[in-house]
Parts: structure tokens; sequence; C-alpha cells
């Protein structure tokens, strides 16, 4: 519920820690509900979620950290989380207290980091999960005891059903009112700072965490019994530290007998408070997760099971995003005429139209692919499968110096790129998630589809092998995806044996259990990636929709459309006299139809674009392709499929409501198109296969850049990639046209 001003009588700010898989981000929508905000922490790309509840008058600001096993961080993600701790993170005030999350299928687990957590010597609440699903094990935990023998609070919760949130909110309340602190975080770090350098690394480096395998000594009294007498075992053992960077290395003089020591003296500890406390089976059962993955991680049928599961999330994804994307292009056609009919023909109509509107529909047809697909991998984390995906395509990634985690975003790429870069937030290996986001983009999307699909029809003929069953049509089209696996697979081995250069990660994954997704945490999870989306990358789309339309619409003082324009008025005037049932009135509004895109496209032809393209023809010309082809090209930088329409205009191929129509009316067009002065054949199947190696190769999609912009919060790898992919591009339509040209193609 919303806090208002005369309810709020103060505000605590609390933090959710837990193992990955404990359920934490099920609680933390249970406690906030729909008062969530999800953005970046300041200078990283660590995702922040944070929450609002209120309870008994007080106000209780969430943040959910990113899933840790120790404050030893590893990752990216585990730095950042403990730097929340430490009240080191910038933009997080001092925590007043911390909901730590243990399963209760795996007790040590969460114990050994509420251990490591109670030493900072913030105030702690213990909550249960999983409690169900271990009673279905045959586990008890005595909960009373539990708490008596830690001294803190302990709740049993069932986020997803909504039991033990308010118990749990309330006891929050209590440590939090009743904590005495001796020392805060900050006076850790300097403990902490003293005993080690920093070091810095990483794409977006800020001053490095100094993490100590150790936390500070607290007041011993503090701590529950037996803890105090582990760390001072553990204080005289240990005799060194790990520096861990934001890049994902971890520089370590860890002398391995401390470090052991120190393991085996936590879970002493984790033992003496469980003795008595948790029982277990003597012999664990056959769970329906264990019979599971005998079919689904089988040596033989684990590999096809998947392939065909992958193979029906991606033709989801692209088919059954289609009804919504043309209903979105339906809606941005509808206010499209309907602003054309109610603004006098000019600059600003022309901007609503072919800037604002366009550039909004080309936004809005990236949320469905985007919805859809991360509905998928929702549905796969939250079952628990995706880790078994990861764990059955290691092996094959590992080939080009990737992890199995990277193949799910790949994947999700042949339908759009987006949604596939931000789905890369499941690789923890910074190196492993940064190559993957860098050769994403070039495996084929559906954007590039409607360029084949135009090219392919004109200019490859319908020729059928093995008795019919394989026609040359469709080998070309499956060979422009061929050629986009295999450029990512090139471009990830060159940039891991380079920019980014180390070893390749070993898979190191925990498999949960099988389990049935929380809804409403999914629908909160898709809802939020798309916000995401509009909020980063739709600016940046629509501006450059409205550039490349000013680029296409001035200087507007062609001489040569004059007499043009004059015909125009005469065929208005003619069909204003004719009556509604003539039927000449037909022929004529054909021909005008056909006068005003002909008008249209002297405009571009001497437009500021058009200009650019002719003075950028001899780069051009290499690749077999004149000023107006550059142009089109040039134009479709907002997005790919933009090329199809601005081929459209600038070979006077009209606009047809009817897809099928234009679409046969741009081939005979581009058929008959000539070089300039000549008779000679502009688009030849040299030419075809340049155009579509290049853009199987490049990088023209605004959206895709802004995204990669956001996921690594600079601007240097979105231009790394533009530079990049559009080189590899230029060099690959060259090689295609001069190579066909001398076979005589």
């Amino acid at each position: 519920m919303l806090v208002t001003a005369h309810t709020q009588t103060t505000a605590l700010n609390i933090a959710l820690v837990g193992n990955p898989n404990t359920g934490k981000s099920t609680l933390f929508t249970a406690l906030v509900g729909v008062h969530q905000h999800v953005g970046n922490y300041p200078g990283v790309t660590v995702e922040k979620k944070t929450g609002r509840t209120q309870f008994a008058g007080v106000c209780i600001e969430v943040i959910d950290l990113p899933g840790l096993y120790s404050i030893r961080p590893q990752s990216r993600d585990e730095a950042v989380a403990v730097r929340v701790l430490l009240g080191q993170q910038a933009d997080c005030p001092p925590l007043d207290a911390v909901v730590c999350l243990a399963d209760a299928c795996n007790m040590r687990r969460g114990l050994y980091l509420l251990g490591q957590v109670l030493e900072l010597g913030i105030p702690a609440v213990l909550a249960v999960t999983m409690l169900d699903v271990a009673a279905t094990h045959g586990v008890q935990v005595d909960l009373k005891e539990l708490e008596r023998r830690l001294g803190l609070p302990v709740v049993g919760v069932q986020a997803h059903r909504r039991l033990g949130i308010e118990a749990l909110k309330a006891a929050v309340l209590r440590v939090a009112a009743g904590a005495q602190r001796a020392d805060g975080p900050a006076t850790a770090v300097v403990r902490m700072s003293s005993a080690a350098p920093a070091d810095t690394a990483g794409s977006d480096a800020q001053a490095a965490l100094p993490v100590h395998h150790l936390p500070v000594q607290r007041r011993t009294a503090e701590l529950p019994i037996g803890l105090s007498s582990t760390v001072d075992c553990i204080n005289r053992s240990a005799v060194a530290q790990t520096n861990s960077s934001l890049g994902g290395s971890c520089t370590s003089s860890i002398n391995s007998v401390s470090s052991i020591a120190e393991v085996e003296a936590r879970y002493h500890w984790v033992e003496q408070v469980l003795s008595g406390v948790l029982e277990e089976p003597t012999e664990w059962p056959t769970t329906f997760s264990d019979r599971l993955d005998e079919l689904l991680m089988h040596r033989f049928w684990g590999l096809p099971i998947f392939a065909l599961l992958m193979l029906a999330v991606f033709q989801t994804v692209f088919v059954g995003a289609r009804p919504l994307v043309e209903a979105i292009e339906l809606g941005c056609g509808w206010c499209a005429a309907w602003v054309e009919s109610h603004l006098a023909e000019g600059a600003l109509r022309s901007l609503l139209i072919d800037g604002v509107i366009s550039g909004v529909g080309s936004v809005l047809s990236f949320l469905p692919p985007i919805a859809i697909l991360f509905l998928f991998i929702g549905l796969l984390e939250g079952c628990g499968y995706m880790a078994r995906a990861a764990v059955l395509m290691d092996r094959w990634m590992s080939q080009v110096g990737l992890s199995g985690k990277s193949f799910i975003p790949m994947l999700s790429s042949f339908a759009c790129a987006i949604p596939g870069i931000m789905a890369t937030r499941v690789i923890e290996n910074e190196r492993d998630r940064l190559a993957t986001i860098l050769v994403t983009p070039l495996l084929t999307c559906s954007a590039r589809l409607p360029l084949y699909t135009l090219l392919i029809a004109a200019f490859i003929p319908e020729r059928r092998y093995l008795l019919g069953f394989i026609g040359l049509q469709g080998l070309t089209l499956a060979a422009m995806y061929a050629l986009g696996i295999l450029a990512a697979a090139v471009a990830a081995t060159v940039v891991k044996r380079t920019l980014l250069r180390g070893a390749t990660t070993a898979l190191l994954i925990e498999l949960p259990s099988y389990k049935w997704p929380v809804p409403r945490v999914l629908l909160g999870r898709i809802a939020q990636r798309c916000l995401v989306f509009l909020r980063n990358a739709a600016t940046l789309i629509l501006a450059a929709s409205i550039v490349v339309w000013a680029g296409l619409y001035y200087p507007r003082n062609t001489p040569t459309v004059l007499p043009l324009e004059e015909r125009l008025e005469q065929l208005d005037h003619q069909l204003a006299e004719l009556p509604a049932d003539d039927h000449r009135r037909a022929e004529l509004e054909e021909q005008r139809a056909a006068l005003a895109d002909q008008i249209e496209g002297e405009y571009q032809r001497h437009s500021l674009l058009g200009y650019f393209g002719r003075w950028m023809e001899p780069v051009f010309r290499p690749l077999g392709w004149d000023w107006r082809i550059g142009c089109a090209v040039m134009a479709s930088f907002p997005a790919r499929e933009v090329v199809v329409a601005t081929l459209g205009v600038m070979f006077n191929a009209g606009r047809e409501t009817d897809e099928q129509q234009h679409s046969a009316r741009l081939q005979t067009q581009l058929l008959m198109a000539t070089w300039e002065g000549t008779d000679r054949p502009l688009f030849t199947l040299p030419v075809a296969l340049s155009l579509m190696v290049f853009f199987a190769l490049c990088a023209q999609c605004a959206a895709t850049l802004a995204v990669i912009k956001r996921e690594t919060n600079s601007w240097r790898w979105p231009a790394f990639v533009f530079v990049y992919m559009t080189t590899l591009a230029y060099l690959g339509a060259m090689l295609t046209y001069q190579i066909g040209t001398l076979l005589g193609a």
C-alpha cells in the first residue's frame, strides 16, 4: 500500500540477502508489490531493484541484492551486494537491517552466509524459505529452537502464498528498533582497506572494493552462541585477503591452508547451530526433479530435447509476435492517415508522419518479441530448466571461448538482438557477458527478413533439388543465417583471444529443483524489461528517425518537381469535378498516387541525404551500388527493415496498402532500374547478394546500439560494435560483388 505523509513516522532501509534460487525475488515482490523500481547502480551495469512497503506506520525501503554465496565476491553482482552491505555503494544509504534468506533444503549454505553478515554488525532477520518443498523431501526445521540458538528472529515464509510476510515485517521492525552498533559499515571498510591495496579493472571501473575474506571483528557479545569463538579462530589463522575487481577478474594471494581453515571453522559453527534443529532423512528419496533430469539431462536425449524446445520457443517468438506487430503497424497507419487528413501538406505533416509516427511505430514494434522472449526466459528460469540448458550447451560454446550461459541470449537474437543482449545478465562472468554482447548482433534477426525476402524473390531463380524437396531460394535464405552464425563464432573467438583475453570460464552452476514459476513475479519482470527498453532505447530510435526524416525532406526546393506538381493539381481538379460513382475515378486516383510518389522521389533524390549519397557514391561502387542504394542503406540506420520502404521511395515503387502488391511492384522496379545515364542494369545477382551480405553483417539498428550502451554503461562498446560490424559488412559485400562479377553471375 502507498504511504501517505501523515502515516509515515519514520523510514527504514533494509536489504534482502541470500544465495541464488532461495526465492529472494518472490519475497521481494510479496513485500513491495507494484511499488518497485528497477534501474542500475550508479556507475555499474548491475541491476538495482528497490521497492517500498509500509508496516505499523513505518515506511520500509527494500533493496533486493544480487544473489551471493559469501561476502568474498567473485563477480560484479556479488561485489555490488557486498558494497551495499558495507555502506560503500553510491546511492545506497546505510542499512538499518538485513533479511537473510535460507532455503530449508540447503540450511548449511544459508547459515554460512548469515554468519558472515552477522559479523558486519548489521541487525538481521533470518527468513527460512521453501519449507513446503523441504517437507516433501522429509526435511524438518525447528524454527523456534533455531531462533533461540541464533539470538535473532527466525521467520518461516512462503512468499508465493504470502505466508509469513506480516510476521517478517514485524521482526524487521523489532531488530531495527533495538539495534545498538559499536561501529558503522564505514569503520569496517577503513579496517579492511588498511590490510590490502586497492585494485581496479573493468569497463566501468570505480574505486575497487577491498573485500577481506573475513569480515572485521565486531563486538563478540553481539554474535550468536559459538560464532564469537569461530571468529577468533578464523582471525588467528587467516593471513591473506582477496582484492576483487569489478571486471570479473579476481587477484588473490590467499594462503590455501588459512582459507580451508576458515571454511572449516565456519561450517563447524553451522553444524553446531543445526544439531538437533535440522532433521534430514537418512537416505534422500528420488524426487520428481531427479526423474525429470534423467530424461532432460540424458547423454544422448538431452540435446535433441533441448533443440526441440528452443525451436518451439524461437518459432513462438517469431510467429507469435507477428500479429501484435501488425496490430501496432495498423494503429500507426491509422494515426498517420488521421494526421494526413487533418493537416495541410508541409514540413509539420511530414515530420509527424514520416518522423514521429514512423519512429514510434519502429519502437513499439520491438515490444512484442521482447515481451514474448522474456516470457519464455522467465518460464525457463523460474522452472529451473535454464541452468540445465547452460550445462547442455557448455561443451559446444566453450569451443569459441564462451560458456553455456551465452547460448540462450544468442539464440534469442534470431528473433531480435535487443532482448538477446538484455538476456546476457544471466552470465556472471564479465568477460563472457561482454563478449556475448559484442557478437550477438551478428546473428540474423527478423528485421533482416524483409530485405532477404524481396531480393531472393526478385533475383534468385526458383530451382529445386533432391526431388523438389530443396529449393535454391530456401538455400539462399539458409546461407544468410549460416553466415551470421559463422561470423558470430569467428568474432567470439577473436574477441576472447584479444580484447577480452582470458581462459574459458569453467561452468559452475547450481541445478535448482523443478518448480512452477510464480505468475506475479514473472509478469512483473516482463513489464520491467519492456519499460526499461522504452525508457532507454526508444528515445534514441525516435531521435534517429527524426534525423533521417530531416535528411530526406530538406531542402525541398527541387525545380524538377514544378511540372509534376502542376499535373498533380490538374488531377485534383478533375477528381473534384467527377461524381463519386464515375468509373474513371479509380483510374485517375491511381494516376494521382503514382504522380505523388514520383514527386516524393524527386524531392528525396535532391535532399540532403540524396546529395550526401551522390557524394559517397565512389565508396559504394566497389559493392556494385549506386547512390540510390547507398541512400537507402544509410536511411535504414534507425532500423534495418526501413531499407525496403526507402528502396520503394528511391525507385518509385509507390506506397501500396497491400503488402504483396507493393513487393511485386518494387521487384519490378528493381529489375528495370539502370545506372543513371546508361542502359546498364543496376541490380544484378552479384549486387543483390552483395546487399544481402552487407545487411547480414552490418550494425544497422540504433536500438541495438542503444541497448549495448545501457548494458555496458559506456559508449565505447556500441561504437566498437558499429565500426567492426560495418567494416566486416563492407568487406564481405565487396568480396561478394567482385567475385560474383568475375564469375559472370
